[in-house]
Formats: C-alpha cells, structure tokens, sequence
C-alpha cells in the first residue's frame, strides 16, 4: 500500500521534548509553565501502571511568552530568514535568539552563539556611552546583555517572566531528587559547548543512550531511520522544496507502526511537524547518545546576568523607534528610552501582536518571520514510589497500538481530505533509573500532538501517561 501523508501523520504525531529552548519572552502577565508537585486528583491506573507520586509538566505551546519551543523551518523557510532576521533595523533594533543562527537554529547552543553575535553587530554602530535594553533574559538575552556590559554600555535587561532562564528552567521542589526540567535538558552533540559551561556551573548530566521498543504485541522493532534520511536525500535534488511527509510518501515505502514512532522521536527531539517541516532544510536525524541535566542548570543564565540591572515581570507592548533611539513602552503602561534595543523574544512570540513595533519592521523581516515556524515540545516527570519496569534500557519507543484489539485490526484510512487527528500517545520515554537509581520516568511529546498534549488538563494528561506506559509494566 502506497503511504500517503495522513497515513504517516497518524503514526507520527506524538513525542516531545529535546534539545533547545532558547532565547526569552515577552507580554501580559507571568504563566511560567506548570509545575505540579503532586496530582490533584489520582486517576485511575491504566493496567498496572501505578499512579505517580509527583509529576511536573511543561505547556510551552499554550504559554503566550513562549507560543512553542524552538524554531523549525518549514517548506519554503530558508537560511536566508535566519540571517535576514539578525540583520539590525535602522541601526536601532537588533534580534538575537535560537531563530537567528543559521547554523544551530533551534539549540541552546545556537541561541548563545546569537547573543554573542548581536553583542558584537551593536558594538560596530554604537558608542560606549550609550544606554542599551535587552529584551529577555533567557540564554540569548544574557550572553548579549553580559558582552555589552563588559564593553562599558549601560545595559538594563527587561523580562517578562518572574525569574531569568527563558526556555531553559529547572522546577524546584524538594520532593524530586533529579530535579524536572521543564524546558531543554536532553542535549545532543551540537550543544557540547554549551554543557560543558553548564557543567562548570554546577550542572551534573547522564548519559543516554540504549533504547528498547514495545507495543501491544510485547517487543517491537523500532525504525533506525533509514526510510526518513533517503526520503531527504531523494528530495534534496527535487526542483521545489516538499514537506517530509511527502518526500516519504512519494518513496513509495509502506507505512509502518516502526516508522511511525521513528517520526515521533524526531519530532520530539526537534519539534517538527512532519506535515510542514522542510526537506531541504530538514533537522538532523536521531542518533547517538543524549546528555541528560539531572541537577539545576539555571546557572548558565543567572552567572552572566550577575551584577546587571535586570527588571522582572515586565512584559514589553511596543518598540518605537527612530534615527534618534528606541521607546518601549511596558504592558504596566509606562515608557523607558533607550539609545538602542536587543529584541530575544521567541519567533512564536514575533509571529503574533504582543510587541508592536512602530514603524513595522521592513517587508524583508517580517518576511522571514512569517516563513518560520515554532515548534512544539512538551514534557512530563513522573516520580515513582518503585519501578514498575525491569528494563535498564534509557530510551523507550512505544511502537504501534496501546491494546491488543487495537493491533488484531488495522487501522482504518483516514477520510479523504481530511487530516488525521494528531495521535496524542507519548511515543517517547526517558529512564532516568539507570542512571541516577531514582524511580524517574520524562515522557516527551512534540510536533501537533505537542499542542495537543498542552491542552490537557492534569489529570487528563496522567492518564493519557499511564496509557503510553502500559506496554512496559514488568518489560
């Protein structure tokens, strides 16, 4: 059977979190995402999954100062917009931020990198004794702040959240021995740079990196990528640029529950989806091992903020500017001027009304900024009294259906015209037990299913856990 994207999309629309989250915020009031220490209700356990002891979750995709998790590309983006956005307007409005680098976009590695960059673009047009704001205090909005206080500027911070960290936060709550991240904690080889820093900051990180696959029917196969990596290679020569999806689709390849999981490990790690994201701009595909933080990791952002005039619960409405400085006007009402502004805030952010910019940014910026799109990624810690698994392995992959009628029948084709429903299963586990001794299991889910998942009320997405889980009581 030829496999056609809806097919594909019901099998991959799960999976969640990974690598990045960088950059800031901006707007109305303070919804950091949500930590639950415990459940406000316990649901009933699915099978023999146990109720969790503690749970935290993270809603990045519903919280306005965020609007997702970290820049993708889909069909029709391309390196230009990641450039484009990093070029200064009027030498008076300078972005930073994951979506600005063009060779790591959407990593914490790219979103410093960025900081350092914009630092060194503001320096070549202004003088020292100028007064600059920087927009957010995540890892982008310090790195610049830092740079240009150290060059002798008059550097005030504005963030919009309670505290610094932007997409990179650490829950702290004495209940967990592994402290939950909320935001980027599982790191590839692009950000080594970056947990090296974390780790001389005090961050401590396991290694990641056996996987193990099940599914209704016990153990599966999980799909080593090769399906996805020809389907990017074939469409790399294509005259036009088609969505993965399709460039799978048209391989002729069958659709598989293997496949299917593959797809949503990628979106977890990358926040894709595989409807929109680009093939000639296609994210890196999994592999290898994964450094996960197991300590606070906040220090990477608080130590160059240190010392520098940082204004919290703040969100920024407006940024006018002209050939003589830039205002920004506050969501409390008032205004500050400054000589120049860093602007760090998430692309999801840009891509909505909640900083108007007076006069609108040129034609070329805003371009760019409607080509992008922010990715969706979410996570869940689930604490347990004792494990419920025996498996040692650090990586698991549901594969298929969650119950044995389910696998007994196959699935039925989605009507013509009609995408399917994002599959909401959470495809992706982490084991922390291995590493740590700690009863600890992360689910992460990304792409559709991600803002699928971020709708869930507490209770809902526990169940929806315990259901994930069920295929690994006792493995």
């Amino acid at each position: 059977m030829r496999f056609t994207r809806r097919t594909l999309l019901r099998g991959a629309g799960a999976g969640a979190l990974a690598v990045l989250l960088a950059s800031c915020t901006p707007r109305t009031t303070d919804p950091d995402p949500s930590v639950s220490a415990t459940p406000s209700a316990t649901p009933t356990p699915v099978g023999e999954v146990p109720a969790a002891a503690a749970f935290v979750r993270s809603q990045w995709a519903t919280d306005p100062f965020a609007r997702g998790s970290r820049v993708t590309r889909p069909v029709g983006a391309t390196d230009a917009d990641l450039r484009t956005l990093a070029e200064p307007v009027a030498e008076r409005v300078f972005f930073a931020g994951d979506a600005t680098d063009p060779d790591r976009p959407g990593t914490v590695a790219g979103a410093r990198a960025s900081g350092e960059r914009v630092a060194i673009d503001l320096s070549a047009l202004a003088t020292t004794d100028e007064r600059v704001a920087v927009i957010g205090a995540g890892i982008a909005g310090a790195t610049a702040a830092r740079t240009l206080a150290d060059a002798g500027y008059d550097v005030t911070v504005i963030e919009a959240r309670r505290a610094a960290g932007g997409r990179l936060s650490t829950a702290a709550d004495e209940d967990w021995p592994v402290p939950p991240q909320r935001g980027a904690w599982l790191f590839g080889a692009e950000d080594a740079g970056v947990t090296t820093e974390m780790a001389l900051g005090g961050a401590t990180f396991a290694t990641v990196a056996e996987s193990a696959a099940r599914g209704a029917r016990g153990e599966e196969t999980f799909s080593d990528g090769t399906v996805v990596a020809e389907a990017i290679a074939e469409a790399s020569d294509a005259p036009a640029d088609v969505a993965l999806a399709d460039a799978i689709a048209d391989t002729g390849v069958p659709g598989s529950d293997a496949l299917g999981a593959y797809l949503a490990w990628l979106s977890a790690l990358t926040g894709i989806d595989p409807a929109t994201a680009s093939t000639w701009f296609a994210p890196e595909l999994p592999g290898g091992e994964f450094e996960a933080a197991t300590a606070d990791v906040s220090a990477v952002v608080a130590d160059p903020l240190d010392g520098l005039t940082v204004t919290y619960s703040t969100p920024v409405s407006g940024v006018i500017y002209d050939d003589t400085g830039v205002s920004l006007r506050l969501a409390t009402g008032e205004a500050l001027t400054f000589d120049r502004v860093v602007v760090t805030v998430p692309i999801g952010v840009l891509q909505t009304d909640a900083i108007a910019f007076d006069p609108p940014l040129p034609f070329a910026h805003r371009g760019a900024i409607s080509a992008l799109e922010m990715g969706a990624i979410e996570v869940v810690w689930l604490r347990f009294d004792e494990p419920f698994w025996e498996t040692e392995a650090g990586l698991w992959h549901v594969v298929g259906p969650l119950t044995p009628e389910e696998s007994a029948s196959p699935t039925p084709s989605p009507t013509p015209g009609v995408e399917a429903s994002p599959d909401t299963t959470i495809r992706s586990w982490v084991n922390l037990m291995p590493a740590t001794g700690e009863p600890i299991l992360v689910g992460i889910v990304g792409g559709p299913a991600a803002r699928a998942v971020a709708d869930l009320g507490d209770d809902e997405l526990l169940t929806l856990a315990a259901e994930s889980l069920a295929p690994f009581v006792g493995a």
